[in-house]
């Protein structure tokens, strides 16, 4: 199980404008490791972390096992593109992605869709960070 971030990856949880009582989405969290940090780093914060690989996810899982049972964090086998925000889930204030090519702009069709996936998923004044920037870059969903 891995249990430390590497410096990018701390850096960029870091970066992101979290405190107690937020809704965090994770796009594409892969093994889990972002979603976990940032469980354990606050009392009072969810985390819904959601991939499009079933492996990923269940790997997740399996590291997750304290922080799911907190009740802090949560994974879904999803596709970002396909995603929507499951029955009675809250809005989230921030979502997040890192290497996710569904937001690299390799693939305009499957960004715009998947950027309003994202923008029906956060709460009015919600915000979109990717990896990109130094560490982060904000990305406007005012056109979603």
């Amino acid at each position: 199980m891995e249990n430390k971030l590497s410096k990018r990856l701390g850096d960029i949880v870091t970066a992101l404008p979290l405190k107690d009582g937020m809704r965090i989405l994770e796009i594409g969290c892969g093994p889990g490791a972002i979603a976990r940090e940032i469980a354990n780093r606050f009392d009072n914060i969810y985390v819904l972390a959601i991939d499009r690989s079933a492996k990923a996810i269940e790997l997740a899982k399996k590291n997750s096992a304290t922080e799911t049972e907190s009740g802090k964090l949560t994974f879904i086998q999803s596709k970002i593109e396909a995603f929507e925000l499951p029955e009675n889930e809250e809005l989230f204030d921030i979502a997040f992605a890192v290497r996710v090519g569904a937001l690299d702009g390799r693939h305009p069709g499957i960004e715009k869709a998947s950027l309003t996936s994202i923008s029906k998923a956060l709460k009015k004044n919600g915000k979109l960070y990717i990896d990109g920037g130094d560490p982060l870059k904000e990305i406007s969903l005012k056109n979603y």
